[in-house]
């Protein structure tokens, strides 16, 4: 049997902080906005517009916003590294014959851009999705685990009935992660491959993880 670990992506797998600053500053330079891109790359997470409204961008200027944020996310992809031990997260799970997926509140276009430029191989990426949202795909793609690093991943893994992995990389501590309902906490993924190894039975894989 096949068994699948799916993955948050802003500050779980890739670090976008710089990017994502970067093109803030862009955006609110273009549209005299007082927003700082460093103040939104902290709080990465929810989706784009309701960022835009809470750090007090015109709610009627948001669509605007968010069409010109998309056009120039583009330019800073190369600039946004993957988070340590993500390489390995991701091959322990190809070499144990498992499936990947990415479900992610980012916008399903530009998550894609960082998994062609970070060369990984993802059985299924399902963006736009944030919080509870995440449980709709993660059911549809019969995932068992879900690893994010934020509160509203852990709501999504339990409202999917996954295993809730929360690794502390993003806004959210790792008690704040273990509140919204984290079976496991890792330091982050690089000791996933350790704790995949002991989870789950060489001889049925999917008994231990689902």
């Amino acid at each position: 049997m096949t068994w699948t670990v799916g993955f948050d992506l802003d500050m779980t797998l890739i670090d976008s902080r710089p990017g994502v600053s970067r093109a803030i500053d862009l955006l609110a330079a273009e549209f005299d906005l007082p927003i700082r891109g460093s103040d939104f790359a902290e709080r990465l997470g929810p989706p784009l517009a309701t960022m835009l409204v809470e750090l007090g961008a015109p709610e009627e200027l948001v669509p605007t916003l968010v069409t010109r944020y998309r056009e120039l996310y583009p330019t800073i992809v190369a600039s946004v590294p993957a988070m340590p031990g993500a390489d390995a997260a991701l091959a322990a799970i190809d070499a144990r014959g498992g499936r990947v997926l990415v479900v992610t509140g980012k916008h399903g276009p530009l998550a894609q851009l960082h998994i062609d430029e970070l060369g990984w191989r993802i059985d299924h990426l399902a963006g736009d999705l944030w919080s509870a949202s995440k449980a709709s795909a993660l059911r549809d793609q019969h995932a068992n685990v879900y690893v994010g690093d934020h509160v509203g991943d852990m709501r999504g893994a339990r409202a999917a009935g996954v295993l809730a992995v929360g690794v502390p990389t993003g806004p959210c501590d790792a008690d704040e992660l273990r509140a919204a309902g984290a079976d496991v906490i890792l330091r982050d993924l690089t000791e996933f491959p350790d704790w995949l190894a002991a989870e789950l039975d060489p001889t049925d894989p999917v008994a231990t993880a689902s």
